[in-house]
């Protein structure tokens, strides 16, 4: 059997169900940060936005948000890629195209779960 090294997980089963769950925390993410703005109204001072989110509690979220997005991002950035970068739709070109994107979106990606867990964590 032949297995694939470029998805993110071993089925499409898992990667379906990481979307769905990735996507529930980043809806959860979205509600909480903007209940706390309607709350807070006009009069937020950077304090109070800086205290909020040093917050334990904030600081997992963010990181579960983070997370979230990184795995969302690249499980569809994987499908996106495998559909469309193919021999059949770019020519010859296709295999090296795909490869090439999908490693320039692992680093990005990566990149930016670093920044973000740096920035959250420092």
């Amino acid at each position: 059997m032949v297995g694939s090294v470029t998805n993110f997980s071993r089925s499409g089963l898992s990667d379906w169900l990481i979307q769905r769950v990735s996507g529930v925390i980043l809806l959860a993410y979205m509600l909480v940060v903007g209940f706390y703005l309607l709350v807070s109204g006009s009069d937020l001072t950077y304090a109070q936005w800086s205290g909020y989110f040093d917050s334990t509690f904030m600081r997992v979220f963010s990181t579960a948000a983070v997370l979230s997005i990184v795995a969302h991002a690249w499980i569809g950035l994987w499908s996106v890629s495998t559909d469309y970068l193919t021999e059949r739709m770019m020519g010859g070109r296709g295999t090296v195209l795909r490869l090439a994107f999908q490693a320039a979106s692992a680093v990005v990606l990566f990149t930016y779960l670093v920044w973000g867990i740096q920035i959250l964590w420092s």
